[in-house]
Formats: structure tokens, C-alpha cells, sequence
């Protein structure tokens, strides 16, 4: 009973490192000519927009294609940041959840606490 406790704390304690890591994601990227700079988060939402004082020499049109393409560079940024966070998550998880002795690799602190 105390290492299917264990197990179960483990298996939370990494659900509840991964969540954070997540929200914690944030990609700031500044366009080639320091325009814009663009700030997202790990779902790809803009959370900041700044401008430099040289933008006012910029057509509406052109500011707005610079603030787009500055923030799809930062959200492709967050979105790789993310799936390597949930690639990692899969990979240790899969430890944690397998039932024992089916030869997944724990850590070597795991393998120390089991």
C-alpha cells in the first residue's frame, strides 16, 4: 500500500510540475528591424505588444503585417517550447504509470525511493 501511495504522489507531483511549466511559457520575439516586439504565452496568446518610437513611419497596413508575422514567429516558439515540455512529460510519466516490474526505466532517484 505505501508504493501504490508513493507511486500515486509521484505521478501528481509530476501532473502538477508539468501544468506549471506550462503556464510558465513565455516567448517574447522582436521583428528584424526592432519594430514590434510580441510576447506570447504557452497557448500562443499575446500577452505583450510593444513599439518602437521609428514605427509611426510605417503605413497601418505595414505595422499590422509586422505585428502578425512578429507574433507567428513567437507563437511557433511557445508551440515547439511546449511540445518539448509535453514530450519529456510523456516520457517520464510513462514510468510512473506503468505497473511494476514490466521493465519501463525509472530514474535513478525512483529506482532508489522503489
Amino acid at each position: 500500500m505505501d508504493e501504490l501511495e508513493a507511486r500515486a504522489r509521484r505521478q501528481l507531483d509530476k501532473l502538477s510540475d508539468v501544468n506549471e511549466r506550462l503556464s510558465g511559457i513565455r516567448v517574447s520575439e522582436t521583428s528584424p528591424d526592432g519594430e514590434v516586439t510580441a510576447e506570447v504565452d504557452g497557448n500562443g496568446a499575446l500577452v505583450d505588444l510593444t513599439f518602437s518610437d521609428r514605427l509611426s513611419r510605417l503605413s497601418g497596413k505595414q505595422v499590422s503585417q509586422l505585428v502578425i508575422a512578429t507574433a507567428n514567429v513567437a507563437c511557433q516558439k511557445a508551440f515547439t517550447e511546449r511540445a518539448r515540455i509535453l514530450q519529456e512529460f510523456t516520457e517520464e510519466f510513462a514510468g510512473l504509470v506503468a505497473p511494476p516490474g514490466t521493465g519501463h526505466n525509472h530514474s535513478a532517484a525512483e529506482g532508489a525511493e522503489g
